[in-house]
Formats: structure tokens, C-alpha cells, sequence
């Protein structure tokens, strides 16, 4: 049976986008990828918003015109749509709900302070109030940080006894959270769970961010 193309709309130096396509090509679904330069405007526009009316990536549309926003509702749709070996999400409810756990708190207690430092030393203006900021972000993503690092202490992954969608979701933004200011080199426990991140078949990099926006991390 045929797989259908998906069109995936995504911003490729973004975490939430990367996650997206690192779960497309390690489960080999065929997709065509839209660059969307969102941090331009180009999620606001008339054409954009009557897709996705909360103007955010990454976003799917099957063939059939519909279509999934948010990057954690996307990862579990794909596992549990295009992977039949079941490997990347616990069909087991409890193991299914510790990862769905961990999808919560990357949301909720990670991306925000993450993702969000990155973002403001490499998109934010030099003068931008903004970076006033990034010691309460540091602050606060390091305590995310720590609690992974606990659970890493005893555990090879985030998603059960195997590398999977929870672990994707978290490495987004982890991978990269020195371009937010954070410290890796504090956590050698995730330092090896990257590493062996890195080490999954099919595993793609995130593209490098462009020149002005590595010119701006370096002088933050």
C-alpha cells in the first residue's frame, strides 16, 4: 500500500520544526517540506492564518487538505500512523503516559525557557529589551534541565526502554541550548543521552542558522 505525501510547513532551524522532520525521516515517510520564515511574518499572513489561525510551525496537510498543528500532537500521529512496530510510541497505557509526561513537560517546563533564550540571543535585537530576560530564563531552564538530568541518571531514555518520540521532542531544543547560554557541560548525563541521540538510525542535524543570526549569538 502506498503512503500518501505529507506537506510539511516548518521552519528548519527551529526545535519544534526539526523534531518534526528528524520523526519523518527516521520512520521514512515521504513529505514535501514548505520553508516558512516565521520570525518575518511569514506565519501572519491572510494565506497562513486560514490554515493555522494561532500563526505558529510546524504544520502538516495530508493529502486530503487536512491538517495537524502543534509539534508533540505531530510526533504522536506519526508514530502511531507510519510506525507498526510500535517503537517510537509504548502501546503499553503506562509506559504511553510516562511519555506523553515528559511531551507535557518539554511544553511546559523546557521549550518555554529553552527555546526561548535561544530565540532571544539569536533573533532579538542586540538592543532589544528582551534580553533583560535571559538570567530568569537561564534560571529557570537549568531546573529543567536538572530534573532530565535526575531521570537520565537511572534511565537510557525519556520515552521507556527505548529511544522514541519523547526523546525527540526534548533534544529539539537540548541539543541547541547552548546557543540560549545554557551550560551542557554541567549535565553529563545528557550530554550521553545526546550522544546517543545522535546515534539512531536515520538521524538528521538541524540546519545551521543563518550568518546574522550566528553573529548575534556570538556577541551575546
Amino acid at each position: 500500500m502506498s503512503v500518501e505525501t505529507l506537506t510539511v510547513y516548518g521552519f528548519s532551524v527551529s526545535g519544534n520544526c526539526h523534531k518534526v522532520r528528524l520523526l519523518l525521516e527516521q520512520l521514512q515517510i515521504p513529505y514535501q517540506w514548505i520553508e516558512v520564515d516565521s520570525p518575518n511574518g511569514a506565519t501572519r499572513t491572510p494565506e497562513y492564518l486560514a490554515k493555522n489561525p494561532n500563526g505558529r510551525v510546524p504544520m502538516i496537510e495530508r493529502a486530503d487538505g487536512s491538517l495537524l498543528a502543534e509539534s508533540n500532537a505531530i510526533l504522536c500521529w506519526l508514530a502511531d500512523s507510519f510506525d507498526p512496530k510500535g517503537s517510537f510510541l509504548p502501546a503499553d497505557e503506562w509506559q504511553r503516559a510516562q511519555a506523553l509526561s515528559w511531551l507535557f513537560f518539554e511544553q511546559y517546563s523546557h521549550e518555554p525557557y529553552v527555546a526561548v533564550a535561544r530565540f532571544i540571543r539569536g533573533w532579538a535585537p542586540l538592543d532589544s529589551p528582551r534580553r533583560a530576560d535571559l538570567p530568569r530564563l537561564i534560571e529557570r531552564g537549568e531546573q529543567a534541565l536538572a530534573v532530565m538530568e535526575k531521570h537520565l541518571q537511572s534511565k537510557d531514555w525519556f520515552t521507556g526502554a527505548d529511544y522514541g518520540v519523547a526523546d525527540i521532542a526534548l533534544y529539539a531544543y537540548t541539543h541547541c541550548a547552548e546557543d540560549g547560554g545554557f551550560d551542557l557541560g554541567k549535565f553529563p548525563q545528557i550530554t550521553n543521552w545526546l550522544s546517543r541521540v545522535f546515534a539512531t538510525p536515520g538521524f538528521v542535524h538541524m540546519p545551521s542558522v543563518s550568518d546574522d543570526v550566528a553573529a548575534r549569538l556570538a556577541a551575546s
